[in-house]
Parts: structure tokens; sequence; C-alpha cells
């Protein structure tokens, strides 16, 4: 996969709120990488903001509609992973003044 398809599918997860926080989760930093083989499985590889996070099948429905749109994906697997933990330092500038956290 070339940068321009990964900053692509980078660009359609930016469509993804976090509902708690409002802000998209890849400028949350929730996102550690995406890819697309070549029969069309993309994989979104991401944490979540909390081990319990109750919006979790909220978020991954809104990852299923914002890939689904891309002519090149066939399927979608949402991997959520809880290594490394997410914390505010993964965070873009964006993120932490929408927020207000200091940088």
């Amino acid at each position: 996969m070339d940068d321009a398809t990964k900053e692509n599918l980078l660009g359609a997860l930016e469509n993804v709120i976090d509902p708690e926080l409002g802000i998209d989760i890849v400028n949350l930093g929730l996102v550690y990488d995406v890819e697309l083989d070549e029969e069309g499985l993309c994989t979104v590889t991401m944490t979540l903001t909390s081990m319990g996070c109750p919006l979790a099948g909220h978020i991954e429905a809104d990852i299923r509609r914002a890939l689904s749109d891309l002519p090149e994906i066939k399927d979608i697997k949402v991997d959520i992973v809880w290594n490394p933990p997410w914390g505010k330092d993964k965070m873009s500038r964006y993120a932490k003044i929408a927020l207000g956290v200091p940088d």
C-alpha cells in the first residue's frame, strides 16, 4: 500500500467522531495503523480511550460506514488493541487545543 492510499484511508477515518469527546479518532490518536491488502481487506488497528468504553460498537459501525465509501475496499476488519495503552500524548496538537489539554 502506498502513502497516498494510507493518507486517503486516514482521511476517511477523520470523519469518525468519538461521541464522548467530539473529536475524530485519528486526531485523538486512537488509530494506530491502517492497512489495505491486495484483496481489498482494510484492517484498522486501534484502541479506545478506556477498556470499558460503552461506545465501542458505535465507533466500529462509524468506521465501517466511513471506509465503505472507498471503492478499493471490499471488507473491513477493526482490530481493537490495548497495547500500547492510549494516553493524551497520542493526541494531535489540534485535538489537544480543541479539548484544552496542555501540551
